[in-house]
């Protein structure tokens, strides 16, 4: 095992030994290979550098107590991916192609694999973009698949403590009908404003309200956010935000709790109604938020009075990494053990 200070890793990038990846090209994937150098040649014309067409996924790797390495859900990533080519004109990923480079990936580099009772995991990032030589705006004729790994600790440095989240209004992480469903870097690079000018503040991340009106709830800077009222588990839906993997197994846990689930457009006056709220994602799994301020008005909404997580955030929580980790049944299966 390596010499890496498990229990208080960031969530940044650590050198590995490996990473896997294959080509596009006429028409057809090429066989997986590996390679130790973490930089890759890419043409200056490169569509992916020019016009944008590039996608990636987030997905972990846990150790359990046995010693066993689980993913979880990589089906949904894989489709997930593969929603993201089809709206960029790039070549699907097939989910068997898919699914070997992460498992060579997370084999190649076993002694990053965190231990268990650590708190971190292996972070892994497949990658989609188009390399082929472009001027005019057109999709590319090649493309690149790649997969890294990299242990990671906490994505919010409070771990599973509440945060403070600043109301954004001043600018957009994704349009109605744009690429907000999809997962590619300009939508990331969008939301840096907000990201930027939320730290400048002293809050955690911003949220964002929807493009048209600034009356509905969005996002959580990266992640998705749901609330807790009246024994129901609420979550925005808009045809701008990025579908989590991790709030689709929330919901489905909420559910097993004998909680209501409702997906639906969220206004923002509705803040105030809720009893816990939080963001969710791979990165993070729950962030509970103890203070949203709208710093346009300065109006603040509060929430973990007591300072700690509320009770069905808690509990959503434990379940789910109780899940990840193999400490817990997996009823649905969504854990796969690969060694």
């Amino acid at each position: 095992m390596l010499e890496l200070d498990w229990g208080h890793l960031p969530f940044g990038y650590v050198k590995t030994d490996y990473h896997v990846r294959s080509y596009f090209r006429n028409g057809s994937w090429t066989e997986l290979e590996f390679s130790t150098d973490d930089r890759i040649p890419i043409h200056i014309a490169a569509t992916a550098l020019h016009y944008g067409q590039q996608a990636f996924e987030g997905l972990k790797a846990y150790r359990g107590k046995d010693g066993k390495i689980r993913l979880f859900r990589w089906k949904e990533n894989a489709k997930r991916l593969q929603h993201s080519a089809r709206g960029l004109h790039m070549p699907e990923v097939p989910d068997e192609m898919f699914y070997e480079a992460i498992v060579k990936a997370i084999k190649l580099n076993l002694g990053f694999v965190p231990p268990y009772g650590t708190g971190a995991s292996l972070y892994i990032r497949p990658l989609l973009i188009g390399t082929g030589a472009e001027v005019g705006v057109k999709p590319a004729s090649e493309y690149l698949f790649l997969v890294f790994v990299t242990p990671v600790g906490p994505y919010f440095k409070e771990g599973f403590n509440p945060v403070s989240i600043a109301i954004i209004r001043d600018s957009d992480r994704a349009a109605p009908l744009g690429t907000g469903t999809f997962k590619v870097g300009g939508n990331y690079a969008a939301s840096l404003r907000g990201v930027i000018k939320s730290k400048e503040h002293g809050y955690s991340a911003p949220m964002y309200l929807d493009a048209k009106e600034k009356k509905y709830i969005d996002e959580i800077g990266a992640a998705n956010f749901f609330g807790i009222k009246n024994n129901t588990y609420v979550t925005p839906q808009s045809t701008s935000i990025l579908a989590s993997i991790t709030n689709k197994s929330l919901m489905q846990l909420a559910r097993d709790m004998g909680l209501n689930v409702e997906q639906r457009p969220l206004p923002i006056d509705e803040l105030e109604t809720f009893e816990e709220v939080g963001a969710c994602g791979t990165a993070a799994i729950i962030s509970p938020i103890g203070l949203i301020v709208d710093i346009e008005t300065g109006k603040e909404y509060r929430y973990c009075k007591d300072g700690k997580p509320g009770p069905i955030s808690t509990k959503l929580y434990q379940t789910i990494l109780g899940i990840q980790f193999g400490d817990i049944d997996d009823p649905y299966q969504w854990v796969e053990i690969i060694n």
